[in-house]
This record gives structure tokens, sequence and C-alpha cells, in this order.
């Protein structure tokens, strides 16, 4: 069973659309993967306990996109391969990766364990929820391993160009999580620790059961015990392509986990609010967020294949296509934002404060159908410094003062989430100025 694409040939929109659904439905997936906690927690649980996961899976957030920029490296450096025509060089990629990300996990599942009552202290977690926070942190740490597995798993097929086995991945998990809410949390009373186990199990199961299909997958690489060793030169270009991408990321994450430590400074309520809201954004961004996945595979394999001028025309077709489902997200999240918020929480003023923050994110609905498929973009051509570097300069030139700003004026939570669009503005400016930079440079 072969569903790996050539995005070198043909189309771009239809050959963009194809990979980018099944990026999109796993996306959406996944929020639903991560919402159903607050969910079910928010219908049997108390204001604390949607704080605790709240603040608790905006920790293990944080965790998780580091591994996923990381893997990003893989996904540029393999997609280049099989688009120049190299498959054991791919399998050579694909062998250190697996290496790589073996060591990775054991920092990283130490470091969760040890360092979770500091993690929560650092949130602001409230006093109500702070116990809560560090039993969430900690057990979804344990399961380290299976979130690593799940993105580098991804990553190679993203690579490849199939989008529709992390599909799979993602909807088993879902499932199962699921299942295990409805168990250990609104059957067996478990809370906030019934969530994270249930968390933790399904991406156990999904991730082995991943692992047997791709057993009867027909791959376009070798790898065999030759390729499945730790490369140091390989290792250094994944290292060198992903971790301007992880970085960026993590300090991205790093200033809305200052953002919600100032919401938690507000108050239970307010913190509820924005948990909620944070899980919303999950869904509101879901198809600028697919766009920069989709983008950074097809632009990797024509860049492979010197394609120049159709990763370019990839671009824009992005944009343009991701800028329709903007508006009309922006309009649900500014305007019928109370009853989004109402699907995770009970008490009317959690729902209007996760309403008031939301607001924001709407507006930044708009600029993300630019910003992302830039990201997307440039990740593909391997430049992922200058992602790193825009990304910077968003979070904590723009971002975070202006958040600091609202905090110390004492400003409402509208107010506070407005720091998002204003970075986001900043960015495509700075994405625009390289773009043209890089098309004189290449005329």
């Amino acid at each position: 069973m072969k569903q790996n694409q050539n995005f070198t040939q043909g189309p771009i929109l239809p050959a963009l659309l194809k990979f980018a659904l099944p990026v999109l439905l796993a996306l959406l997936l996944q929020a639903m993967y991560g919402a159903v906690d607050l969910q079910v927690v928010g219908k049997f649980g108390t204001a604390a306990d949607i704080s605790a996961v709240a603040t608790g899976s905006q920790i293990m957030h944080s965790l998780t996109i580091i591994v996923t920029g990381l893997s990003m490296g893989i996904t540029v450096l393999l997609g280049q391969k099989i688009g120049e025509g190299k498959p054991r060089e791919a399998g050579g990629v694909v062998g250190s990766g697996i290496c790589l990300f073996s060591v990775v996990t054991l920092v990283m599942t130490a470091a969760v364990l040890l360092a979770a009552p500091k993690m929560a202290e650092v949130m602001h977690a409230p006093a109500d929820a702070f116990a809560g926070t560090v039993s969430y942190v900690r057990i979804c740490g344990a399961g380290s391993v299976f979130i690593i597995a799940y993105n580098l798993l991804g990553s190679i097929f993203r690579g490849l160009g199939d989008s529709k086995m992390p599909l799979l991945t993602v909807l088993i998990a879902c499932v199962l999580n699921i299942i295990g809410d409805l168990l250990l949390v609104a059957g067996v009373g478990m809370g906030v620790a019934g969530a994270a186990i249930a968390t933790v199990f399904a991406q156990a199961v999904s991730v082995l059961l991943s692992l047997l299909i791709i057993r009867r997958r027909e791959l376009p690489f070798t790898l065999t015990r030759t390729e499945l060793r730790p490369d140091r030169s390989v290792m250094r270009r994944i290292l060198r392509l992903g971790t301007p991408i992880a970085l960026q990321d993590l300090l991205v994450s790093v200033s809305f986990l200052v953002i919600t430590a100032i919401a938690n400074g507000m108050g239970v309520v307010a913190s509820a609010g924005v948990g909620v809201a944070e899980k919303l954004c999950g869904f509101v961004m879901l198809v600028p967020s697919a766009y920069m996945q989709s983008m950074s595979a097809f632009v990797a394999q024509n860049i492979g294949a010197g394609r120049e001028d159709r990763a370019q025309k990839a671009l824009w077709t992005g944009i343009l296509s991701s800028l329709v489902a903007g508006v009309v997200m922006a309009w649900a999240g500014f305007f019928r934002g109370d009853v989004l918020a109402g699907f995770f929480a009970e008490d009317p003023a959690v729902v209007l404060a996760g309403w008031e923050y939301l607001k924001s994110y709407a507006i930044d609905c708009l600029f993300t159908s630019f910003l992302f498929c830039f990201v997307g973009y440039f990740n593909g051509r391997g430049q992922t410094v200058f992602v790193m570097v825009q990304g910077f300069i968003g979070a904590f030139c723009v971002r975070l003062p202006v958040a600091l700003l609202v905090s110390s004026l004492g400003g409402s939570l509208f107010q506070l989430g407005l720091s998002t669009p204003a970075s986001s503005l900043v960015q495509i400016f700075l994405c625009m100025g390289w773009y043209l930079w890089n098309k004189r440079k290449h005329a």
C-alpha cells in the first residue's frame, strides 16, 4: 500500500489540499484529544480542576512543541532526499533520527518528573489547583516516550508526502482518550489524575498500533541495521534544521506561558477562562497550522528537486486559500465565542472570561493565514534560523511587552490577548521582507 506523494509535478492547489486535508483532520483530532480532558473535567469537576488541567496541559504543550520543532528537521531533510531521488540517504536520515530522539526521550522524561512542582510554581498555578497541576504534569511526563514517538512518526511520514498515517495515529489516540476520560474521570471520579492517565494510555496504544501498521507499508527508503545507527553528520544536519524551529516554538510558547501566568494572577475564574480559550484556540488555528506543516513538506521536496518557482507559487496559493477559512474562524471566535466556550465550561463567569480572551485570537486568525504559510515556506527551504529570529522578535519584543504593559495598567482579558495579533502583524512584515530579499537573490 503506497500512499507517498510527489509534490514536484502537477497542479499545485489540488496537491496541496490533498496533503493538507489529512493534516487538518489530524490537527482537529489532536485538538479534540487535548480538549476532551478539559471538557470532561469541566463537566464533572470544579473550577480548580479546570485550572489544573489547563495549566498542566499548557506546560506539556510547551515541552511537546520542542519535540515537534526538532522533528521538523527530519521532515525537511527527508523531504529533500526524496525530492533528490536518494532513497538510501533518506533511510539514513530516519535511522539517525530514531537514535537522536531516543536520547531526547530520556532527557525529557527525567526533566519533567523532577521539575514538575517548579513548573507549576513558575506558572503561578492558583493554590487550589497547584497539586492537581503537578499531578497532571508528572503523569503525562512519565509517558514522554509516547509523545516523542508520535511526533517522530509524524515527521517521517510528512517528509514522505504522506499525511494519512499521522491522521490514523491521532484518530486512534483520540478515540482511546475519550473512552479513558469517560471511564476514569466521569465514571471512577479520579479527576485531574484520571485525565492525565487516559492521555498517556491513549498515546501508548496509538503508537504501538501505528508501528504494527507501518510494518505492512511500502516505503520509498531503505531502513536496515546499516541505516539504523547514529550518523553524526546526519544528526548534526537534523539538529541544524530542527533546533532553530524548536527554539522558536519554545520561545513563542514561553511567551504564552507568561500570559497564562498573568491570567492566573487575576484569579481562578480568569485562569479557567484563559484555559478554555487556549483550548478553543487549538481549533480556531487549525487551518493555518495545517497549511504550515503542509507547506514545509511541499516546499522541501520542490527545493530538493530544484523547483524554486513552484515553491514560491505554493506559498501564495496556500496564503489565499488559508485566508478564506481564516475569515470564517475570525467571525466565529469574535461573535460566537460564548457558544464555543460553553462547550468546555458550565460556570457562566468562566464562559464570559473565555469569550473575552478569545476575541483577540479571532483577530489573529486573519494574520496567521499569512504568517503560518510564510513560516512553513521558510522551514521547507531550510531557512530555520530566520524562522527562529522572527519568532523571537514577535514573542519577546512585541507580545510579552504588550502583555506586561496591559497587566501593569490593569487591562481586561481582551486587551491582554491583543498582544498576540500585534506580534503576528510585526512578524508578517519581517517575513515579507525576507521573502523579497530571497527573491531578488535568486532572480
